[in-house]
């Protein structure tokens, strides 16, 4: 592990809210927070409105693929946030777990993602202030 902070955004397919999370603390923590995602069934793509969704605010998300969700994904990172996977998630002692209540985008139109998107950013800007404080996003 490194010196800076890591977080684990987990959801069932791994393609649209844990893809956009991760999208998000990239961009906005600048290299500043280690960033992973993954799910407990991934999907075999990123779910296009997703995709869609990020490209308006500037986010380019095409390029990731869907990741198994393991334990030493757990391990390695300081934060899990989950958002629907239930109990799949591996529990470790002394990490610190959130869970993130976020609709599904999965079968959405654009117009129903975009308040999803919005949703994470602001969760995201937050935890950023929370593991870098001082430096907001």
């Amino acid at each position: 592990m490194t010196d800076k902070p890591s977080v684990l955004f987990v959801c069932v397919h791994n393609a649209g809210r844990s893809q956009m999370a991760a999208g998000f603390l990239n961009h906005l923590g600048a290299g500043r927070i280690e960033v992973r995602s993954a799910g407990s069934t991934p999907a075999d793509r990123v779910n296009p409105v997703a995709i869609e969704a990020m490209k308006e605010v500037g986010i380019d998300i095409s390029a990731e693929q869907p990741k198994i969700l393991t334990p030493d994904a757990v391990r390695e990172s300081d934060v899990c946030v989950t958002m629907g996977c239930g109990d799949t998630c591996p529990y470790f002692p002394g990490k610190r777990y959130l869970d993130w209540v976020l609709d599904d985008p999965a079968g959405q139109g654009i117009a129903a993602v975009r308040p999803i998107r919005d949703e994470i950013e602001r969760r995201v800007r937050t935890l950023i202030d929370e593991l870098i404080p001082g430096e907001s996003a």
